[in-house]
C-alpha cells in the first residue's frame, strides 16, 4: 500500500478490523477479533489479507496501521547526538508532554490544539478515509525532545498539509528543529503535496524567524485572531511551497 493511499475495502470484515486498529493506534490481535465478532477462520483470512497488502502490521500479536513514514536517522552536531524517527504509539505520553512544554508560553496555539486532539483521540497516527496524521520525533537517549507533525487531508483536490514543529527549550540552537522540519518537508514532497502551512501568533517572534530563515513566506495576517493572556493578537499565516 502506498503510504497515503486512501484505505478502501470491498469486504465489511476487513473494514471493521482496520477501523478498530486505526481508532486505537495499536490493538491486541485477540481483542480485535472479539470486537469484530466473526469466527476465527474468517478473521484470520481477512487479517492476513490486510497484512499482506500493507494496511496493517502485526508485531507479535499487537496490530498497528501500516503507514510507514520512513526509517530512523541519526544526527551528530558538535558531539551532541540525537535521532529522528517516525513516532510510535508508545511515544504518546512523552510526545504530549513535549508539545505542552513548548506551548507553555502560549505563543504556539496551533500546536497546543494538536496536543489536545491527541489526548482526545488517544492515538498518535491516524490514517482513514477522511484524514491522515503523521508525526516524527527527535529523541535523545530514547526521550522525545522535539516533534514535527503533518495533518494530511484525504481530499483529492487538496494540495496543502498543515505542519507544526517544536523543540524543548534546552535542546534548541543545535539544529534539531531544522532537521525535523526538513524531514517533514521531504516526506510531504515525496507524497505529492505541493505546499505546507502553519499559523503563528504575531507575538511568537522566535517561531516566525525560524520559519522565515527556512524559506517560509507570509501569506496573510488575520487581525485580533487570538486572545493570549489579556491581549488580542494577530495571526500570521505562513506557508512553504514544495
Amino acid at each position: 500500500m502506498h503510504s497515503l493511499e486512501r484505505p478502501r475495502f470491498d469486504c465489511e470484515t476487513r473494514k471493521q478490523i482496520y477501523q478498530y486498529v486505526e481508532r486505537h493506534g495499536t490493538a491486541a490481535r485477540h481483542r480485535t477479533r472479539s470486537a469484530v465478532d466473526v469466527d476465527p477462520t474468517a478473521f484470520r483470512a481477512e487479517l492476513e489479507w490486510l497484512l499482506a497488502e500493507g494496511y496493517l502490521e502485526d508485531d507479535g500479536g499487537t496490530l498497528r496501521v501500516g503507514l510507514d513514514p520512513g526509517s530512523v536517522e541519526a544526527h551528530v552536531a558538535d558531539g551532541f547526538r540525537y535521532s529522528i524517527r517516525p513516532a510510535r504509539q508508545e511515544d504518546f505520553e512523552s510526545l504530549v508532554d513535549t508539545i505542552r512544554d513548548v506551548t507553555a508560553e502560549e505563543t504556539y496555539v496551533v500546536a497546543e490544539t494538536v496536543a489536545e486532539r491527541l489526548l482526545y483521540e488517544d492515538t498518535v497516527t491516524r490514517h482513514n478515509a477522511v484524514e491522515s496524521r503523521v508525526f516524527f520525533v527527535a529523541t535523545v537517549d530514547g526521550d522525545v525532545v522535539g516533534w514535527t507533525h503533518l495533518d494530511l487531508p484525504q481530499v483529492d483536490t487538496q494540495n496543502a498539509a498543515r505542519l507544526t514543529v517544536g523543540v524543548r527549550g534546552e535542546y534548541r540552537e543545535r539544529g534539531v528543529g531544522s532537521q525535523l522540519l526538513e524531514r517533514a518537508l521531504d516526506w510531504a514532497a515525496a507524497n505529492a503535496y505541493g505546499k505546507v502551512y502553519n499559523s503563528v501568533p504575531a507575538t511568537n517572534d522566535e517561531g516566525l524567524a525560524f520559519l522565515e530563515s527556512h524559506g517560509w513566506e507570509t501569506e496573510g495576517v488575520r487581525s485580533d485572531h487570538y486572545t493570549i493572556g489579556d491581549r488580542l493578537v494577530d495571526e500570521v499565516l505562513m506557508a512553504y511551497t514544495l
